[in-house]
């Protein structure tokens, strides 16, 4: 079935409105992510905030995050060959704002960043996992874009504690117990 045939069938008064839908899905937490690539042509760091960031299958291995049409940031990050997902620890919620912010430098000072060598990307600095992607599959699907990246490397780090994203408000994850 085509996303033109399900939009066909969705009639006035089938679909919630935006702030019931919006209040109900605050209750699910994300993880945070940021999306950082270098920009085509000067080479410029760029990236955005992600909570919409999930796996997307194990063979091949692959990923997908949602970007809003109106994002500032797409139109250079659509043009890099590949990109970063920056899983954020649950101590940078100040940089989860800072990337979800507009007109101004992201990685500029306080930022603690550097660019990867083996991949010519820029990775953040203190975060759980780096996962580095190229671009796959771009999809508009309603007011965004569906983006999804075939994993080529990946780098975790000892902070493994993420930061989640619930209600409108960062937090952090604290175990309750270990699995048997």
């Amino acid at each position: 079935m085509t996303s033109e045939t399900v939009n066909s069938r969705i009639l006035p008064g089938q679909a919630v409105d935006a702030d019931s839908f919006r209040g109900a899905l605050a209750r699910h937490a994300a993880g945070v992510v940021v999306i950082t690539a270098s920009r085509s042509g000067d080479g410029a760091p760029v990236g955005l905030t992600a909570t919409s960031f999930s796996s997307a299958s194990l063979d091949p291995p692959l990923v997908s995050f949602y970007v809003d049409r109106s994002s500032t940031t797409w139109p250079s990050l659509r043009t890099a060959d590949r990109f970063a997902v920056n899983i954020l620890a649950g101590d940078q919620s100040v940089l989860a704002d800072r990337f979800a912010r507009r007109g101004i430098d992201r990685f500029a000072a306080p930022t603690a960043w550097h660019l990867d060598e083996a991949h010519g990307l820029p990775f953040l600095d203190g975060t759980c996992a780096q996962i580095v992607c190229r671009l796959h599959t771009t999809l508009d699907v309603g007011d965004h874009i569906l983006v999804v990246g075939l994993v080529t490397a990946v780098e975790a780090h000892e902070n493994d504690l993420p930061l989640l994203y619930h209600r409108g408000r960062y937090g952090r994850f604290l175990p309750t117990k270990e699995r048997p």
